[in-house]
């Protein structure tokens, strides 16, 4: 998916994959319990960010996949959940575009710094 077009009475508003995976890159890492986000195993620092995110056309509506470092002791199944819902709610409200799905893939386990 290279962008997604938004017809308005006014005319259209274009917003790119990128700049989808920048939203869900930035929320991800403001949502409780997460560490950053990870691409193959590694965290990655806040520039580099959306390597750990992939955007893709799904079902009609925007396919969101994310990998994030979990902090140690929590429960991940909730870390995951409340990932899951901060994204969809901050890509819907910024974008007006319908996310179809978000999967969280949790890389990795570590103290926070």
């Amino acid at each position: 998916m290279d962008a997604r077009t938004i017809s308005t009475p006014l005319g259209r508003i274009t917003v790119s994959a990128a700049a989808i995976a920048q939203i869900v890159a930035r929320t991800a890492e403001e949502s409780y319990g997460v560490v950053g986000l990870s691409s193959q195993g590694r965290l990655l620092a806040r520039l580099r960010s959306r390597q750990g995110v992939a955007v893709a056309e799904r079902n009609g509506g925007v396919g969101i996949e994310l990998a994030v470092v979990v902090e140690y002791g929590l429960n991940l199944a909730e870390v995951a959940s409340t990932v899951r819902s901060r994204v969809t709610y901050e890509v819907e409200r910024l974008t007006r575009l319908k996310v179809a799905a978000v999967d969280v893939t949790i890389k990795d386990v570590r103290a926070s710094a």
